[in-house]
């Protein structure tokens, strides 16, 4: 036993002091404070819906949220609300919302996680097509990407100076007019 014990250096500088409002959209994550925007893109790479959530929530449980909130209008009769087929990446597989996009009518390409190939090894079900089809298709997902890459050329919608979400969000929504714009 020691006499003094070892340093141990200072408390740790990344631990959040109480709960954010709900109004800030922002929680903790590995990079410390952050936010997620949810996005949903058209094939050409135009912003259609996005939500924001504190940095801690998962992707997977904001999948049908995300999807609700899309509205295109066409040229007359309702806006348009429902995609022909969603291409997700690996963050958003889950059985909930595979089941809540065939209830639906919405056509999937989503990967499954390598933990949840492994659980199917174990217990059979429901095998996932991931072919070579999904795969050609699943390249077009990086329209999402370039499209986050389009509104991030703004600074403020980089780095999040904004305190509240509504004030994040009304950027996302001029940045991705302008975009819708241009494009």
């Amino acid at each position: 036993m020691r006499l003094f014990p070892a340093p141990q250096g200072a408390s740790p500088n990344y631990q959040k002091f109480g709960d954010e409002p709900p109004d800030h959209a922002i929680g903790r994550s590995r990079g410390g404070l952050t936010t997620k925007s949810h996005l949903v893109c058209d094939g050409k790479g135009r912003a259609l819906a996005f939500i924001l959530t504190p940095g801690q929530a998962a992707d997977t449980s904001m999948l049908a949220a995300t999807l609700d909130e899309i509205r295109v209008p066409g040229a007359h009769g309702r806006p348009r609300s429902r995609p022909d087929r969603v291409m997700a990446d690996k963050g958003y597989p889950s059985k909930a919302n595979r089941a809540w996009l065939r209830e639906q009518g919405i056509a999937a390409t989503i990967p499954e996680r390598e933990d949840q190939i492994a659980h199917r090894r174990k217990k059979p079900g429901r095998p996932i097509d991931f072919g070579d089809e999904q795969r050609a298709r699943y390249k077009g997902r990086n329209v999402v990407e370039r499209c986050f890459n389009k509104l991030k050329q703004w600074r403020g919608i980089a780095m999040r100076s904004d305190k509240l979400a509504r004030n994040y969000h009304a950027r996302l929504c001029l940045a991705a007019t302008l975009h819708g714009l241009t494009s």
